[in-house]
C-alpha cells in the first residue's frame, strides 16, 4: 500500500503541471472531438513509460550521459517552439473561433497528434521514466507503484478530458483562450529554461 500510495503521489505532483500534453488535452476537450480517445492514448503512455523506468530504462538513462544531453537539448528546442506557437495564438483576437471553425479531425489524426504532443517532447521521458521510474524501482513493491502512478494520470487526463468538455460553454471565449495560451507559453519557457541551466 506504501509503494501505491507513493507511486500516486508522485505522478499526480507531476502531471497537473500545465505542459503540452495536457493542453492540446484540454483543447480537444473544449472541441468535444476525441477527447476520451486521446485521454486513453496518454494513460496508456504514461503507463508504458512508468514500468519502462521501473524495469530499468531510468538507469540506462542515467547512464548515458549523451542521451541525458540529447533528451535536455531536444527537450527544450521543443518547449522553446511550443511555447512559441502558444504566444503567437495569444496574439490572435480570433483564437477560440479559429479553433472551433477547425475542420474536424479524424480519430486517427487527432491520436497521432496526441503521439507527437506526448512522445517528441524529450521532457516527458525526464520526468516520467527518469524521475518518476527510477523512485519506483526502488520501492518495496514496484508494481503497485505502477499502479499508483497509473491511477493517478487515469484521474487526471479523464477528469481533464471530461471537465474540459463539461467547460466549453464557459471558456468558448477569445479572451480566456489568449489568457491560457499565454499561461502556456510562459510555463513552456520557463521548463526550458530549467532544462537549459540544469546540470
Amino acid at each position: 500500500m506504501n509503494s501505491y500510495v507513493t507511486g500516486l503521489l508522485t505522478m499526480a505532483s507531476l502531471i497537473m503541471a500545465l505542459g503540452a500534453q495536457n493542453t492540446y488535452l484540454l483543447a480537444q476537450g473544449l472541441r468535444r472531438e476525441h477527447h476520451l480517445a486521446i485521454a486513453a492514448f496518454c494513460l496508456t503512455c504514461d503507463v508504458i513509460l512508468v514500468a519502462a523506468g521501473v524495469l530499468g530504462l531510468a538507469a540506462l538513462i542515467q547512464h548515458s550521459p549523451l542521451l541525458v544531453d540529447i533528451l535536455r537539448w531536444g527537450g527544450a528546442a521543443f518547449l522553446l517552439w511550443y511555447g512559441a506557437q502558444a504566444l503567437r495564438r495569444a496574439w490572435r483576437p480570433a483564437a477560440m473561433g479559429t479553433l472551433a471553425a477547425a475542420e474536424p479531425r479524424s480519430r486517427r489524426q487527432a491520436l497521432l497528434a496526441a503521439a507527437a504532443v506526448s512522445l517528441l517532447n524529450p521532457h516527458v521521458y525526464l520526468d516520467t521514466v527518469l524521475l518518476v521510474g527510477s523512485l519506483g524501482s526502488q520501492q518495496a513493491a514496484p508494481l503497485a507503484y505502477v499502479f499508483g502512478a497509473a491511477t493517478a494520470s487515469m484521474l487526471w487526463f479523464f477528469g481533464l478530458a471530461l471537465g474540459a468538455a463539461w467547460a466549453a460553454p464557459y471558456l468558448a471565449r477569445p479572451g480566456v483562450w489568449r489568457l491560457i495560451d499565454l499561461l502556456v507559453a510562459g510555463v513552456m519557457f520557463a521548463v526550458a529554461a530549467q532544462l537549459l541551466v540544469s546540470t
